[in-house]
């Protein structure tokens, strides 16, 4: 449950929090893609894959609101530019990585909180970065070929609750 502190503390973010946020989730996205469209476009053959969140599928615990709308907003980008490229040979997918163990988190939330996020994971653990690697890898192999516009929710789960 949200507490009426986390409710007041997303509400007042600063716009210029708001403005890195989106700038460093949502327009770092763009700004990568824009970059490297163009020689994948011109060699009729490319792989992007787009890093989101849970955060911008569903709520989450974690997250502050504007981090979630950045991150949604990388998943419609995905969607779009992946129509928009589908018959140049370029595909566009993102991954949506749920809560995962990095050092930020660790510093945001004391241990009995982990182990309550983890507890509403079906894996029953947290992810750690190396859990992201492999779809991340597949998603830009030639074994996703036929493979655009997707999401693939690296979330353990969560979803299935």
């Amino acid at each position: 449950m949200t507490s009426p502190a986390d409710v007041e503390a997303a509400v007042a973010a600063a716009l210029e929090e708001w403005d890195e946020v989106v700038d460093a989730n949502l327009k770092g996205v763009f700004l990568c893609c824009r970059a490297a469209l163009p020689p994948m476009l011109e060699a009729g053959y490319g792989r992007i894959v787009n890093v989101s969140s849970g955060a911008g599928r569903a709520i989450t615990h974690v997250s502050a609101s504007h981090y979630a709308a950045a991150k949604a907003g990388v998943l419609g980008r995905t969607r779009h530019l992946a129509r928009e490229v589908a018959d140049r040979g370029v595909t566009v997918n993102a991954v949506a990585p749920g809560t995962t163990l990095t050092p930020r988190i660790e510093q945001l939330y004391d241990a009995r909180r982990l182990e309550e996020i983890a507890a509403e994971i079906p894996i029953g653990r947290l992810a750690v970065p190396d859990d992201h690697v492999a779809p991340i890898v597949f998603l830009a192999s030639e074994g996703s070929r036929y493979v655009t516009g997707v999401t693939l929710d690296v979330v353990g789960g969560r979803y299935l609750i």
